[in-house]
């Protein structure tokens, strides 16, 4: 059946080179770093990138995949494309991509001195030692240890010529297999970024100095993979158009690379942002608005005749649809997006933008918790990405209803209810407040994280239109928590103030200061009158995570004079390192690349390592492990330790000895994030079976039993 869609120009054909692609949403390259420890194809590999060309994206870029193992790896467990016995493999996830419609293009990438495999004689074009803790081939540092930084050698001119083989022969396999055309990585500092940046190539050779110079590796590449795959496979290069360090390539500079990269025979280019140094460009966290990186598009497009393909936090179909209409670009790039919602093609183009699932820019699922820490791919507000377990959900219906009741309305409650409810089950929400959301709603007062509240909505509409039973103000009593066959706490963490001598009674809950007052949104209710704390001028954060380092960029952009007391070696070392890096920026009066906010009125101050031993009338005393005391002014002093909610602990216990299962899900179980609570929520309700619903004896529910064990235990 035809469909008439309002984004016309978002779903156009476009030609690259010798193949079409039949819409202009481009899945851009990411390492998933699912591929198996050889290398080779997964199933998973297949999964999450047929996934999203089911969802309707028309060219589906394969990431990271790694011309050179012994060299250089891009991920612990990224694809390797550097021997034949990989084309196989390949075989299969080029057809499970061609089975959607989609163009099937392997990223070719080195990591060169941001590797993270091999440990050892790590290359580059020059010899350097870099500190890059937001690179997923950061240096390990271990507990107790000091940073020292990365020793990088020089390549010689030898590798150097070994290196346009291996990318070339690379490309011939991926062709071999089927791919459609390649993409070349030269962006972000990774190796051929590096030859093409002034900033980072220092060599007196051939290949460093002039601009020919400098262009001469990643052109050699382009056109032997010509010599071998013939002039008519596409080869596109994605770079950096701005990599915002002071003498690195800049508009004016990304505007010659393209003019170079066209002569030289790419068939498109692909603008992205950074190298490692500036991160806050290339990943954009929520600080970065919609669209900001059109400018570099807009420079560019006019001086050359192949497609130039725009990414970086783009997620509404509105915003995508006018910068092709208007011909800032020719294709719209996603990455982010399509992990949070696969299907954003498809609902665009059947008038379901609502539906749409907006990546947030948290970069929690995605890289803190993926390929930062060596694991595989996945999503904070998206618990299918990157897990087996949740694909092909459709055909996992249960085959009785269950009622479940589900203590709490936060994003692991209605994360839970949701899926329960597509698996064919009846779930209740209690929510003891008259607003659902949970600690998501804090975020709106923090600036620059206003995206939190499109998953906020997002999740609330939801719970709406699946006819989900919430009752609001509501703490349920034991004899009706009886009626139901499961119960899942989800009753998140609270603050607390840790044993300190003297005016304990000062300290102040973040609960009352991240209260937000704004009627505004659809979802407030109206009656409630809340009203957030007001502080004085002088205020100590006390604490450290999520809560710590939203409540310093609130108040820091209040026009405080903030000072943080953490007991942790570094101010937020578990809260996601890239916007840390942006709050470091602000926190010293200053702002990471790109961005242009007020600076705050006062430097914030951090006392690491250390805690408040008394508090007095307005003075606090600081100690350090040390032993050693700081005296500081203080109005107010704000506690961000957090605890897990135990207030209906003993209406769960009764609950459970009632022969009713109770499981405990997100904060409530241990404070962490909302990447925790969301993926707890969804395994909870993935993992009910109206076969048998009882917990083994760690208190998790039984699922999937053996048959033999199912029989023997009765059921």
């Amino acid at each position: 059946m035809a469909v008439k869609t309002k984004y016309p120009n978002l779903f156009k054909p476009l030609r690259i080179g010798s193949v079409v692609a039949k819409n202009r949403i481009n899945f851009e390259p990411t390492a998933i770093s699912s591929s198996h420890a050889d290398g080779s194809i997964s199933e998973l590999d297949i999964a999450v990138y047929s996934e999203v060309a089911k969802g309707g994206y028309s060219m589906i870029n394969i990431g990271g995949c790694t011309p050179d193992s012994k060299t250089g790896r891009v991920t612990v467990t990224g694809l390797i494309i550097d021997d034949d016995n990989m084309i196989p493999g390949l075989t299969r996830l080029v057809r499970s991509i061609h089975k959607y419609g989609a163009l099937c293009v392997p990223q070719i990438q080195h990591p060169g001195r941001q590797c993270p495999m091999p440990k050892g004689s790590i290359m580059s074009t020059n010899d350097m030692v870099v500190k890059l803790p937001w690179s997923a081939g950061h240096e390990i540092v271990f507990a107790n240890a000091e940073e020292k930084g990365k020793e990088i050698r020089a390549m010689s001119t030898s590798e150097i010529l070994d290196q346009i083989e291996l990318w070339s022969l690379a490309a011939w396999r991926c062709q071999t297999a089927g791919a459609d055309a390649v993409c070349l990585h030269a962006a972000h500092g990774y190796l051929m970024s590096a030859f093409m940046s002034p900033y980072l190539n220092r060599r007196i050779d051939r290949f460093g100095g002039s601009f020919e110079n400098r262009m001469l590796f990643p052109l050699s590449v382009v056109k032997e993979i010509h010599n071998k795959c013939g002039n008519d496979f596409p080869v596109i290069v994605r770079y950096s158009a701005n990599e915002w360090v002071p003498g690195g390539i800049d508009t004016e500079e990304s505007k010659r690379i393209a003019v170079a990269l066209e002569q030289g025979g790419a068939a498109a280019i692909d603008l992205s942002q950074c190298i490692q140094e500036t991160p806050g460009a290339g990943f954009d966290p929520m600080h970065y608005q919609e669209g900001w990186t059109i400018y570099s598009a807009e420079a560019v497009k006019p001086l050359v005749k192949i497609p130039v393909i725009i990414s970086h936090a783009l997620r509404h179909p509105d915003v995508c649809e006018s910068i092709i209409a208007e011909g800032k670009a020719d294709m719209i790039g996603m990455c982010r997006q399509a992990l949070a919602d696969p299907y954003w093609p498809t609902k665009a183009k059947l008038g379901k933008p609502e539906k749409i699932r907006k990546c947030i820019s948290c970069l929690t699922g995605c890289w803190q918790e993926s390929l930062m820490s060596m694991k595989e791919i996945a999503c904070a507000i998206n618990p299918v990405c990157g897990d087996l377990n949740f694909y092909n959900m459709d055909k996992t219906k249960s085959s009785r209803a269950m009622k479940v009741a589900i203590v709490g309305g936060g994003p692991a409650g209605m994360e839970a209810a949701r899926w329960a409810i597509l698996r064919g089950h009846k779930p209740t929400i209690f929510e003891k407040s008259n607003e659902l959301g949970g600690a998501i709603l804090g975020c709106c007062l923090v600036p620059g994280k206003d995206k939190m509240k499109w998953y906020a909505d997002w999740l609330r509409y939801e719970i709406r239109d699946l006819g989900v039973d919430v009752k609001m103000c509501h703490v349920p009593t034991l004899e009706e928590l009886k009626k139901y066959e499961v119960v899942l706490n989800a009753t998140g963490a609270v603050s607390y103030v840790p044993e300190v001598d003297g005016l304990k009674e000062r300290v102040v809950p973040m609960e009352e200061v991240f209260a937000c007052p704004k009627t505004t949104c659809e979802f407030y209710p109206k009656d409630s009158g809340r009203k957030n704390r007001k502080l004085g001028e002088k205020v100590i954060i006390w604490g450290d995570h999520y809560g710590a380092a939203d409540l310093v960029a609130f108040l820091g952009a209040a026009g405080k004079d903030v000072t943080v007391v953490t007991d942790r070696k570094e101010f937020g070392s578990s809260v996601e390192v890239i916007h840390m890096y942006v709050l470091r920026k602000r926190m010293a009066q200053g702002d990471a690349e790109a961005l242009h906010s007020k600076p705050y009125k006062y430097p914030v101050k951090v006392f690491e390592s250390s805690t408040i031993s008394t508090i007095g009338k307005k003075e606090v005393k600081i100690m350090d492990t040390n032993l050693n005391v700081t005296v500081v002014e203080a109005d107010d002093i704000v506690t961000c330790y957090t605890k897990s909610n135990t207030d209906l602990a003993g209406l769960f216990e009764k609950v459970n000895a009632s022969g009713i299962p109770v499981i405990t899900v997100g904060d409530a179980k241990s404070p962490r994030n909302l990447h925790a609570a969301v993926k707890e929520g969804a395994m909870f309700s993935v993992s009910l079976d109206p076969d048998y619903c009882v917990t083994n004896p760690n208190g998790a529910l039984l699922d999937e039993l053996p048959i033999d064990v199912k029989r023997q235990l009765g059921f």
